[in-house]
């Protein structure tokens, strides 16, 4: 029996029925493709090729950035900064207040007292210490820090020391009085007992360009403290006792943490500073020391244990990342068309 076999179409005699053969000279080349057929698929191969390499890259970007991510994540996760020291051996506590006294900032009163009370409540802890290097800030801050610091003394019985760096200055000042002792360097600056409020008038400069101040208001008094606006004598008076009143407070605080140890002068509560050594002479601080010495020569623990709120490395990407959102998202409002 014989096979079928596949019709051979170079094979004339089995050629299909009606089919006419192919004319050799009818065929192009391959030498006649055109020349832009060819450079058009180079360019494709080589377009894919780049996309390929492109996406290899991104994905490889992305991977890198999510175990960077993680690293931070991991090295941050110590919240509170202690040391690897086992916290229920004796120890001495530290709280750091460092930089401008102020809402939402590092030294808040929301972040400070925070930090005191996990360092009151921790049994380990012989005494807490505040290492202080401010120039001051917001009296509301510090009154709440030092009204807080008085507390927590009454609950847990435990003494509390203040050693200045650098700075302890006006509200700085008014969160050390608080403590059972204040220990500076020979040349910190420490005082500035007194209260300010600064501004700038350009009444008289606007006068001279002739420009006019449209300013409209519900209240006689509501844009007083306006800088384009002339401040009235009735005003004036009332700020200055505004700040008598908070000048008051600051005053009582001192006198209320110092006591007897207050060498009281007419420049005392006048807003002057002194080094280290003066405010010791004038009562404002007690002894020379640092931290290091308070802890191993006063509270009897050399062991010291940071119980400083701070962000750690993820929340600070988050805050970061939240503030780099929001100003895209208010440029794009800004530049968002709107009813006129």
């Amino acid at each position: 029996m014989t096979e079928p076999v596949l019709n051979d179409p170079a094979d004339p005699s089995q050629a299909r029925p009606g089919a006419q053969a192919a004319d050799p000279a009818s065929t192009p080349p391959a030498s006649a493709v055109p020349w832009e057929r060819n450079m058009l698929e180079q360019w494709m191969q080589g377009h894919l090729a780049e996309q390929r390499a492109a996406r290899r890259w991104k994905y490889g970007i992305r991977l890198a950035w999510l175990l960077f991510l993680a690293a931070l994540v991991w090295l941050g996760m110590d919240r509170n900064g202690m040391h690897s020291t086992d916290v229920s051996r004796p120890h001495t506590a530290m709280v750091e207040v460092k930089g401008e006294i102020a809402s939402g900032g590092e030294a808040s009163a929301e972040v400070i007292v925070s930090s005191l009370r996990n360092a009151f409540e921790d049994e380990g802890a012989q005494a807490v210490v505040l290492l202080i290097n401010s120039p001051g800030g917001s009296p509301v801050q510090a009154g709440i820090i030092n009204d807080e610091i008085r507390r927590l003394k009454d609950i847990h019985k435990k003494p509390v020391y203040v050693v200045v760096e650098e700075t302890c200055a006006s509200a700085a000042y008014y969160i050390a009085v608080a403590a059972d002792q204040i220990y500076v360097d020979k040349a910190s600056v420490v005082g500035s007992i007194g209260v300010l409020m600064d501004g700038f008038g350009f009444t008289g400069l606007m006068d001279k360009l002739g420009v006019e101040r449209r300013l409209m208001t519900a209240g006689q008094n509501k844009g007083f403290l306006d800088p384009f606006s002339p401040q009235t004598e009735k005003q004036k008076e009332f700020a200055q006792a505004m700040l008598n009143q908070i000048h008051q407070q600051f005053i009582g605080a001192v006198k209320a943490g110092r006591g007897e140890r207050l060498k009281e002068t007419a420049e005392t509560f006048s807003g002057l500073f002194w080094t280290g050594d003066q405010a010791i002479k004038l009562g404002l601080a007690d002894h020379l020391g640092n931290l290091d010495f308070v802890a191993r020569e006063v509270v009897k623990a050399s062991d010291i244990i940071d119980y400083t709120r701070r962000d750690n490395v993820a929340e600070r990407l988050v805050k970061r990342f939240g503030a780099s959102m929001g100003e895209s998202m208010a440029l794009a409002l800004r530049h968002a068309p709107a009813l006129r």
